[in-house]
């Protein structure tokens, strides 16, 4: 099984064209595809040719409470923070002077060490980092452990490790399965329906 990025990262809003303006005309990643009917919309940008950030856009979504990235929390909590990859300096710079001519909160550069990163918020208040690489640092090659105290199957290393979840008893045969229609359908040209062929929705 071979991961290659990550297809799309899925928010909600409240106010796509605002959406729209940020990450499509502030921004410049462009708007790939776009689904909706009365209540629901579903957009999608690229931020490269294989990896996207999606909006759904729902009656009644309010912005995200102010929570600044890394910041410790209690209680239910799933999602800090999105770093968007850039390819050197000069975009981080770049970023930082739309970003500020834009009205929008932009912090300083600060150096990570093995990257060089910038923090904002979109309109939808998404805590959103920017990353530039530090030339030299590869962690792909030369994974690093800094943790004083790292937990206990962090100390197995960097590698997956074998025989730590039980393995499928049997593959599903190439006759079950099955793929259901799904909104998507639309953007190909083609109705989603049900096996009974009447129309179908997510």
């Amino acid at each position: 099984m071979r991961f290659t990025g990550i297809n799309h990262l899925a928010m909600a809003t409240g106010d796509m064209d605002r959406t729209i303006r940020y990450w499509r005309d502030l921004l410049g990643l462009r708007m790939v595809a776009g689904l909706g009917h009365p209540g629901y919309r579903h957009y999608f940008f690229e931020i490269t040719k294989r990896d996207m950030i999606a909006f759904f856009e729902w009656p009644g979504v309010l912005p995200g409470p102010d929570k600044d990235h890394g910041a410790p929390v209690r209680g239910p909590f799933t999602f800090d923070h999105v770093s968007f990859g850039v390819e050197g300096p000069d975009d981080l710079w770049d970023l930082r002077d739309r970003l500020d001519a834009a009205g929008f909160w932009v912090s300083e550069v600060v150096d990570h060490g093995f990257i060089h990163s910038l923090y904002s918020f979109d309109p939808n208040n998404i805590p959103v980092e920017f990353s530039a690489p530090v030339p030299g640092v590869d962690l792909s090659e030369n994974p690093v452990m800094a943790d004083s105290r790292p937990t206990l199957y962090a100390r197995e290393g960097p590698e997956p490790q074998p025989d730590v979840w039980p393995c499928p008893v049997r593959s599903t045969p190439v006759s079950e399965r099955r793929v259901y229609p799904g909104e998507g359908l639309r953007l190909v040209g083609q109705e989603p329906r049900d096996e009974d062929g009447e129309p179908h929705h997510v």
